[in-house]
């Protein structure tokens, strides 16, 4: 049986006119599309989805996946980085984000359709091959499924404030506090959440393009709908899928790195977690980011960036 058609919110490109300004505060990445289905029970409804890129067309590929509430514009201070160092680094804005359709109910979202989504733009839409996966928060919970279950199509991964849960473990207290606040508030003020993972603090202007995506509460669908959508039982619909991926991630022969920050309340604990159970991440010495919050790209983007691609030129060479 067809189900019901899933509405879809698209942000006006008026929204995102600021970020053409110069400083490190700036955006300037043309952004490119695809076309991606809602899935195959909605009666061929598409959905766009957004991305920029930098560096060489045919350089090694770096795919950056961000999480809640952010878009690519958390990688900005990464992608030339990237870039200079020969690397082709393609950003995503996930589906409900950034520059990316919005489907308008909370219901329209499900771990399982953001992977399918993700999966559908990285390997039937863009074809990318070889890929170096770079997932932080709700990047790595997407990507690290999507790269164990599509194993072929990547070459490494830096795991970077991230996790894979399955429900068979307890929540920390601050999540479901975060949880309570994003599912409670009559207006989520996506900005401030991001300044609030922030270490170094977050400028006005950065405040604003996490906002820009969002006009009003109506495009906010997304945002809300992530901390309900985490497996936090273990009969969960997802829960099945993630214990198959900490499988395979048992068995994972290609490089890892963990690349966590110092000051993550939320995610830190999944740092050796990470690095006991990945093969290739076990037993050798994995950095550590100083002074740097949940959304470490914010705090210390460059010094990220110079450490990913000092990963792959010593792990994957060209």
């Amino acid at each position: 049986m067809q189900t019901a058609p899933v509405e879809i919110l698209r942000t006006p490109d008026d929204r995102f006119a600021a970020l053409q300004a110069e400083g490190p505060d700036g955006f300037r990445y043309e952004p490119h599309y695809v076309e991606i289905p809602v899935d195959e029970s909605t009666g061929g409804q598409q959905l766009r989805m957004a991305y920029v890129e930098e560096g060489p067309a045919h350089g090694p590929v770096v795919l950056l996946l961000h999480g809640e509430p952010t878009w690519s514009y958390l990688y900005r201070s990464m992608l030339p980085v990237l870039a200079a160092r020969g690397l082709r680094a393609v950003a995503l804005d996930l589906i409900g984000f950034g520059r990316s359709d919005k489907p308008a109910r909370t219901d329209d979202h499900s771990y399982a359709r953001h992977v399918e989504w993700v999966r559908a733009a990285v390997v039937d839409a863009l074809d990318l091959r070889e890929v170096t996966l770079v997932c932080q928060d709700w990047g790595g919970l997407i990507g690290l499924r999507l790269a164990m279950e599509n194993p072929d199509r990547f070459a490494a991964i830096v795991a970077a404030n991230t996790g894979l849960p399955t429900g068979d473990h307890p929540m920390p207290d601050i999540w479901w506090a975060f949880r309570t606040a994003v599912e409670t508030a009559p207006t989520l003020d996506v900005g401030r959440l991001v300044a609030s993972g922030c270490k170094r603090g977050l400028s006005d202007a950065a405040r604003a393009a996490y906002d820009a995506p969002f006009p009003d509460e109506s495009f906010k669908a997304g945002p809300r709908a992530m901390p309900l959508i985490l497996p936090t039982a273990p009969d969960d619909p997802a829960t099945e899928p993630n214990r198959a991926a900490w499988q395979r991630l048992s068995t994972w022969d290609k490089p890892f790195l963990v690349a966590f920050s110092d000051s993550d309340p939320i995610t830190g604990p999944m740092a050796p977690v990470l690095t006991r159970a990945v093969p290739t991440a076990a037993n050798r010495p994995q950095p550590v980011v100083a002074n740097a919050g949940h959304f470490l790209q914010e705090d210390a983007g460059e010094e990220l960036a110079v450490t990913v691609a000092d990963f792959l030129a010593r792990e994957v060479p060209n």
